[in-house]
């Protein structure tokens, strides 16, 4: 194990200076509070001032976080209560407790999701143009379409399975859609069948225009409509069943436990257990039965009776009854639409001036630092980086993380051709990156293929860090450029998620990315570092030092301040520390988009904490902490949020910004920014919920999202 990188024993064991206890009432649990952000991403497809194909995505991310929450976060408390685990978070709230409260909870946003789609989406989309239909608003001739292209396109590829003494009861695939039909048989009397919903043809089929009738299904062109795909099926399942009367039909769709563990001790060869895992994902347990509201009940039993997984016993409360349709991620399907008076205003990311020019980013960043604020800021800098250091005759290596990169990647096209022209390249692939490992996997060894060193990673890690390393030969020596950030290195994504990305030559920094690159592919004897803050070394540790620091500076001169704008905060220790920033009298602003556990606004432990949250058009994905220090500000970045799955069981890199103008920027242009929004931020209030942050009367309206579109790349040097 290298040095500097702690062993999963040297994680388990570790421990901070011992601080003030709190009881458990100072803590918000985090599976509740991860059900208020998604509450507020459902608040989005009900804000009428969102253009209404974005409130429709808005409701599909609502859905497909929901899907994800069940696959992992619940599936882990049913293992532990299954366990009978006596560990508790610092919430004080058991296993059987938290099932219980997500389920209260639940209930209520279920429904408002249900009325905001058939009360409110559906109507505006109608108004617009845009319609989803049921089957009796069909006429003749648009049903007579639909049972041909169900008899052409459909009916070919359903396989239904019956249930029966002689036909054992079929497995049910993780989110996949099924239909439960009910027959009626001439000789034998009521029977039981499964007919799972074709996943490789679109869910919306799109009914061709009047004078089109002979095209086929899609989203293109102007339709008359759009109808679910199991409604489709549903009306035609006399062809599947010729003989026999359809009595009923009920769509039906089940959640699995997809939370894996890849038990790396005993892997021989991790890419293979990796793939085993994606397969393993289709027949984890079941944490939740959904089923058409009318559905009977003797049916819902013998579903559930029949899903069961000893000692995973499917309890009542997993079982959730809604109106249908079942799953609305899908309807991400209709953002597709050329609309655009339904969506955002189109936009063309800034470009820093200095790399317009006719010069390579290398001779840019002899001079300068830059800061790229994404997707204000282009992310094509970043794709030139590799490009141009792929091409660059002087570059000797290349050393780069990859932890989600997307299809398509120009950027794993670069490091392909870096290798083909003879330089060395070395890639961290985090083959462990939840739902992307086969696409990681099939990444691995194409650029295994092309002579790439690849390596997987630190042995019981997931590397999360965002580096990339240049090394280049120059008239004065051998210089090292590196690209650092708070997000992946995915075009497409860099489009929807607010990220930072640094460039720089800093030797210091450089030097120190280098040994870490050599601690995580090799062997290295070094045990700190002096710029960077690394996880799971010492980054808590030095976090925690520069809380307690803004407290003794406080202390003593007064005007303490602490800025933290992260993911989530949910490690116990740093939520202790700014407990007590707070009785001290220092500011402290949170920024927390999803998960908060620290509880703000209680009398004398933290009155002097105020936390927000902004959800809007694009996800706020950056880690940006501030400290006032005495007037000597420090902005570290980076990609660790303030989780113990971060600062032990990952290897994270936290920077600083220490070139004046930047920081300036970040701080003012940026940060603050931020905790000045008035229209898209949401206030934590101490009883856990959240509320939304109004402009007072003669208040200036602050839409922080808006205002860096308009502004975008002022943060730039003009040079």
């Amino acid at each position: 194990m290298p040095k500097g990188i702690a062993t999963r024993e040297e994680r388990k064991t570790s421990s901070v200076s011992p601080e003030k206890t709190h009881p458990r009432e100072h803590f918000i649990n985090r599976e509740l509070s991860w059900l208020e952000f998604n509450a507020r991403v459902l608040e989005e497809a009900l804000d009428p001032n969102t253009p209404l194909l974005e409130r429709v995505k808005f409701i599909s991310i609502f859905s497909s976080n929901l899907d994800e929450f069940f696959m992992i976060r619940v599936s882990g408390l049913r293992r532990l209560l299954e366990r009978g685990a006596l560990a508790a978070p610092p919430d004080g709230m058991t296993a059987a407790e938290q099932l219980a409260e997500i389920r209260r909870r639940l209930t209520p946003l279920i429904k408002a999701r249900t009325a905001c789609w058939h009360d409110i989406l559906m109507p505006e989309l109608r108004r617009a143009g845009v319609r989803v239909l049921t089957y009796e608003e069909l006429d003749s001739d648009q049903a007579d379409w639909l049972r041909s292209h169900f008899e052409k396109e459909i009916f070919p590829i359903l396989t239904p399975l019956a249930f029966d003494p002689g036909h054992p009861f079929p497995h049910i695939s993780n989110l996949s859609i099924n239909l439960a039909v009910t027959l009626n048989d001439p000789r034998f009397g009521e029977r039981f069948a499964r007919v799972k919903i074709p996943s490789v043809i679109p869910r919306l089929i799109a009914l061709p225009s009047r004078s089109n009738q002979e095209a086929g299904p899609g989203l293109e062109g102007s339709p008359e409509g759009y109808i679910w795909l199991e409604d489709v099926v549903s009306r035609n399942l006399d062809m599947l069943f010729p003989g026999l009367e359809v009595a009923d039909s009920f769509p039906f769709r089940v959640t699995r436990d997809a939370d894996i563990e890849i038990e790396e001790d005993e892997a021989s060869d991790l890419l293979e257990a990796v793939e085993e895992v994606e397969r393993q994902r289709h027949f984890g347990f079941v944490v939740r039965l959904q089923v058409d509201c009318r559905m009977p009940q003797r049916l819902r039993e013998i579903l559930a009776s029949n899903l069961e997984l000893k000692p995973y016993d499917l309890k009542p409360y997993q079982v959730y009854a809604v109106k249908c349709p079942l799953d609305l991620s899908h309807l991400m399907e209709l953002t597709r639409l050329d609309r655009p008076d339904l969506k955002y205003p189109p936009f063309l990311p800034a470009m820093a001036p200095s790399l317009t020019r006719d010069e390579s980013i290398f001779s840019v960043l002899k001079r300068r630092d830059l800061l790229l604020y994404h997707p204000y800021d282009s992310f094509n800098p970043v794709v030139e980086f590799v490009q141009q250091a792929a091409e660059d005759p002087d570059v000797l290596a290349i050393k780069q993380t990859l932890y989600r990169v997307g299809a398509n990647s120009p950027i794993v096209e670069a490091l392909k051709e870096a290798r083909e022209s003879g330089k060395q390249v070395a890639v961290l692939v985090e083959l462990k990156a939840r739902f992307d490992e086969a696409r990681n996997v099939v990444w691995a060894r194409e650029l295994e293929r092309a002579g790439v060193h690849v390596v997987y990673g630190v042995l019981g890690l997931k590397t999360h860090a965002k580096m990339c390393l240049v090394v280049r030969r120059e008239r004065d020596g051998i210089r090292r450029y590196v690209h650092l950030g708070t997000g992946n290195y995915n075009p497409v994504t860099a489009r929807l998620y607010t990220d930072l990305g640094y460039l720089t030559s800093d030797p210091a920094i450089a030097e120190e990315v280098s040994i870490l690159f050599n601690a995580v592919t090799g062997y290295s004897a070094k045990d700190s570092y002096k710029k960077v803050l690394v996880a799971p070394g010492r980054m808590r540790q030095q976090l925690l030092d520069r809380i307690r620091r803004e407290i003794e500076s406080h202390r003593s001169q007064g005007d303490g301040h602490i800025v933290l704008k992260c993911n989530a905060l949910v490690d116990k220790a740093c939520i202790k520390a700014l407990y007590e920033a707070s009785q001290a009298g220092v500011q402290v602003d949170l920024q927390v988009r999803g998960i908060c556990c620290l509880r703000p606004g209680m009398p004398g432990i933290s009155e002097n904490v105020r936390v927000t949250s902004i959800v809007g058009r694009f996800l706020e994905h950056t880690r940006i902490y501030y400290f006032r220090n005495g007037g000597q500000e420090e902005i570290l970045l980076g990609s660790a949020d303030l989780m113990p799955r971060n600062l032990r069981g990952r290897i994270e890199v936290l920077f600083p910004v220490e070139d004046p103008h930047l920081l300036q920027a970040l701080k003012d242009e940026i940060l603050f920014l931020h905790l000045r929004d008035n229209v898209q931020s949401r206030r934590l209030l101490a009883d856990g919920s959240y509320e939304r942050v109004v402009a007072q009367e003669g208040e200036e309206r602050i839409d922080s999202q808006a205002a860096l579109l308009e502004e975008r790349g002022s943060w730039h040097d003009e040079e």
